[in-house]
């Protein structure tokens, strides 16, 4: 399931990847303008204005950074889900620590603002981390009981 969630999350990445690369070399201000038009927004009031502002200032090589890293994270995923996916200690330790990087700015979400996303983003990566521990330790002692220590 593991395995799953992680491909999952790569290929929603490797998508918006995908959408931010389609983006290059288009006017992206009257893009972003249709946008807020669309949704029947104001496009002089504060929060429209910020996501003109931003889309304006927003040049193709910034675009094409965002693009690569968004499709190098989505690849790292699904890395990270063939190795969990064989049972391999490598992802197993990889889901941790990746997943452990994120608990701490999901905790500060949640406590700044209760959602129904904030609070299950945080469950559902506490839940990786905690299975990925499980499984490591069921490995090591695995590992224990085929090679003992010896003295004992």
């Amino acid at each position: 399931m593991v395995a799953l969630f992680e491909a999952l999350k790569g290929t929603v990445v490797l998508l918006a990847a995908t959408g931010l690369a389609s983006l290059l070399h288009r006017d992206l201000h009257a893009i972003a303008l249709s946008l807020v038009e669309h949704t029947h927004l104001n496009p002089a009031s504060k929060y429209p204005q910020i996501f003109l502002d931003l889309a304006g200032d927003l040049q193709n090589g910034r675009l094409l950074l965002l693009a690569l890293g968004a499709a190098a994270y989505a690849l790292l995923r699904f890395i990270e889900a063939y190795g969990l996916f064989y049972e391999r200690a490598w992802a197993e330790l990889l889901a941790v620590g990746s997943g452990a990087v994120y608990m701490p700015f999901e905790l500060f979400e949640f406590m700044r603002r209760q959602t129904l996303l904030s609070g299950g983003l945080l469950l559902a990566n506490a839940a990786v981390v905690l299975i990925m521990i499980y499984a490591l330790l069921q490995r090591r002692r695995m590992v224990g009981r085929r090679h003992p220590v010896a003295g004992n």
